[in-house]
């Protein structure tokens, strides 16, 4: 069944793609294989950017050792589309060829959810500090972040109504290289952050933003690893 945009439901994606291999995560359409070596998982990620190609889909690809993981979704519908489950075929008949088995029980999607009374004015802060992009389709003035390489969790803001008297119970660390820290610290800073702490620096900074939610800019310098 879809629905608007060409979105296809979740409930229709699953019964539609191969169990074995495929499952429905949030916007995404995700499946893990395993594999004996790089060189085969390599010769895997060549089929699905050929088939990805052949359909018109934009799927993530990650190859780890003994392991790859494939998600596709479409944003300028902002779910699963005809394309995403096409490309799911393809991906599965490919496996299948190469005789590697699917590990659906490998999958997870993350997200962080920072609470808010202000979230236009707090959500500017996380996209500077964490440098994510608003995902594709959301409200500008209530936007999901996601990382835009794909690889860090997705962050939303769920909206409060009364303050937290209390220090914030989850702390984020968010590693750069550690020459482009101090330039995190400043854009993090220019969107409305606060420095709490720099007494651990290059090590870390402690940040806040504008309703006291800490995150801390971190570099492998100042640990004594030198």
């Amino acid at each position: 069944m879809e629905n608007g945009a060409g979105r296809i439901g979740h409930g229709a994606a699953t019964e539609r793609v191969d169990a074995r291999h495929w499952r429905v995560l949030l916007l995404w359409l995700q499946a893990a294989f395993r594999v004996p070596d790089l060189a085969t998982g390599a010769a895997f990620v060549a089929r699905v950017a050929d088939a990805a190609e052949r359909v018109g889909a934009a799927p993530d690809v990650t190859l780890r050792p003994g392991r790859v993981q494939v998600r596709t979704t479409t944003w300028a519908s902002h779910g699963l589309t005809e394309a995403d489950l096409v490309l799911a075929d393809a991906v599965s008949a490919a496996a299948d060829e190469l005789g590697l088995t699917g590990a659906p029980e490998l999958l997870t999607s993350q997200e962080i959810a920072i609470d808010a009374l202000d979230i236009p004015r707090v959500a500017p802060f996380w996209r500077a500090v964490l440098g994510y992009e608003p995902e594709p389709g959301t409200d500008p003035d209530d936007p999901a972040l996601a990382d835009a390489v794909g690889l860090g969790p997705g962050y939303w803001f769920q909206q409060m109504d009364e303050p937290r008297p209390q220090r914030n119970r989850i702390h984020v660390d968010v590693t750069v290289p550690h020459d482009q820290a101090e330039a995190r610290v400043a854009a993090a800073l220019a969107a409305g952050g606060t420095l709490v702490s720099d007494r651990r620096a290059p090590a870390f900074w402690v940040l806040a933003d504008a309703e006291g939610n800490e995150a801390c800019v971190c570099t492998w310098q100042g640990r004594g690893e030198d």
